[in-house]
């Protein structure tokens, strides 16, 4: 199994910024790539960013310019860097791994960062 551990979401002013963290743990052999994503209340989940192994990005349009992802394979851990924060960046943040574990291909959740922007 892999198991994600998400951190540092909170309340900020529009403008500002943020940085969340996603560490997996567990039986990993290999991640192929890891994402974020989030859902703001009354609307569906939606992939705000993702890194591969390699280190390409991909990036929801609303975030371009404005948020970096990237990823530390040593120590499998991603991390988000949000600036220039938006009242409807406002969501529930989920980091997502593509993971190889015991053989086989795994897709794992972490529970979820709240980051609330104030206008």
């Amino acid at each position: 199994q892999v198991q994600l551990v998400e951190s540092g979401g909170g309340l900020v002013q529009a403008g500002g910024s943020l940085r969340l963290s996603c560490a997996a743990s567990g039986s990993i052999f290999s991640i192929n790539d890891m994402r974020w994503y989030r859902q703001a209340p009354g609307k569906q989940r939606e992939l705000v960013a993702a890194v591969s192994s390699g280190g390409f990005t991909n990036y929801a349009d609303s975030v371009k310019g404005r948020f970096a992802i990237t990823m530390i394979n040593a120590n499998n851990t991603v991390f988000l860097q949000m600036n220039g924060l938006k009242p409807e960046d406002t969501a529930v943040y989920y980091c997502n791994a593509d993971a190889v574990a015991w053989g086989r291909r795994v897709d794992s959740w972490g529970q979820g960062t709240q980051v609330t922007v104030s206008s």
